[in-house]
């Protein structure tokens, strides 16, 4: 995908997965025992002041040098790191295309004539990768197989290089975040067939990040600007409690009503810390409805089967119940370490469960590519 990069579907021994993300980074190493995987490594630190703004690395040797301290306070030896970029910093296709090209036509036509027609930039600011995916019949009767092409900006590339060389590390393959979440949750994909399509609901701190998914690939992807951070402040501010950004703040935070409350509305009055996050989640569930009538409107004989909430946010009590009362669609919380079956030595938050979703991704792409 990027240059200088072997290839991103490439197996390479020794690595761990590194997840970067304006609050944290996120380690992980995984082995296989057997059929079963092992947690080798799970370790996070928090991103220091300054490294982040708007969203973007603007210090990138702060950043190498926590990932280079984090390494030597955990006595982590390995020396290639496997990372993602957030998927708004990608463009993300799939293409039809002749199923009767041979290999070198087929590059040609993805990389240079298919991938002019989507990119925003001009062709040579970009890194592109693709990977040919199923093989169908077109409604007029001819052999097409569809590509999944994937791009970014070379200086997102450069930058990526440049914190982990700056680190000492070797940066082996980097991917988008939502292919590595969608790694960790395959085996649930798999109970869905060809005409259910999956939302994926990735709620992360700065963002949520939206992808549909119909047969274990992403048709449609978005990021929305909400996230669990604009929900601590939302909160805070309402309770006049000091801005923090810790997850854990909302943790005891009831979104459904319980009988003896009655309705929400006087639930909300009582509590105006409430009001304030139901407003920012009403506010992502709007942008969440506008995304998946879009993608419905073009597609034919389609069903939203089952949205999958992972990320930080997801950790939060009753928000499954939350879009499902909301979206009249099914809900659920991913557990990334239940999903994996992984065996792990330290208890987990429910918090911190769902947000290992990516940093597992990344951690399990050797054993199972």
């Amino acid at each position: 995908m990027f240059k200088q990069i072997t290839n991103l579907f490439a197996k390479k021994p020794d690595v761990v997965g590194i997840e970067i993300n304006p609050q944290r980074i996120n380690i992980a190493q995984i082995a296989k025992q057997g059929q079963q995987y092992k947690l080798l490594t799970n370790v996070s630190a928090d991103m220091p002041e300054g490294v982040y703004e708007n969203g973007q690395i603007i210090d990138s040797l702060t950043l190498s040098e926590l990932i280079q301290d984090t390494f030597k306070q955990h006595r982590i030896n390995a020396s290639q790191v496997i990372s993602a970029v957030p998927m708004r910093e990608a463009i993300i296709r799939v293409i039809p295309v002749p199923a009767e090209l041979d290999e070198e036509e087929l590059k040609n036509m993805v990389m240079v004539h298919e991938a002019s027609m989507y990119l925003p930039y001009p062709r040579e600011e970009v890194d592109l990768d693709y990977v040919k995916l199923g093989y169908f019949m077109d409604e007029d009767g001819i052999e097409k197989v569809n590509v999944l092409l994937v791009a970014t900006r070379q200086e997102v590339t450069d930058l990526y290089l440049e914190i982990f060389e700056q680190a000492d590390l070797k940066l082996r393959v980097l991917e988008i975040n939502s292919f590595a979440l969608i790694r960790t949750i395959k085996e649930q994909l798999r109970q869905f067939g060809s005409k259910e399509a999956v939302v994926l609901v990735d709620i992360e701190f700065d963002s949520t990040e939206i992808a549909i998914i119909v047969e274990g690939v992403p048709q449609f992807s978005r990021t929305v600007p909400l996230g669990t951070s604009q929900m601590h402040q939302a909160y805070a501010q309402a309770m006049g409690l000091p801005m923090s950004d810790d997850i854990e703040l909302l943790q005891d935070v009831s979104l459904m009503p319980s009988p003896q409350d009655g309705d929400d509305t006087g639930v909300t009055q009582q509590n105006p810390g409430l009001s304030a996050l139901l407003k920012v989640l009403g506010e992502l569930i709007e942008e969440l409805g506008r995304s998946i009538n879009f993608y419905l409107n073009q597609s034919d004989d389609l069903e939203i089967a089952q949205l999958l909430l992972a990320g930080p946010g997801a950790g939060i009590e009753q928000i499954d119940d939350f879009f499902t009362q909301r979206l009249n669609l099914p809900a659920m919380q991913v557990d990334p370490v239940a999903t994996l079956a992984l065996e792990v030595s330290d208890e987990l938050s429910s918090s911190d469960r769902s947000g290992l979703g990516i940093a597992l991704g990344l951690g399990l792409r050797e054993m199972v590519q």
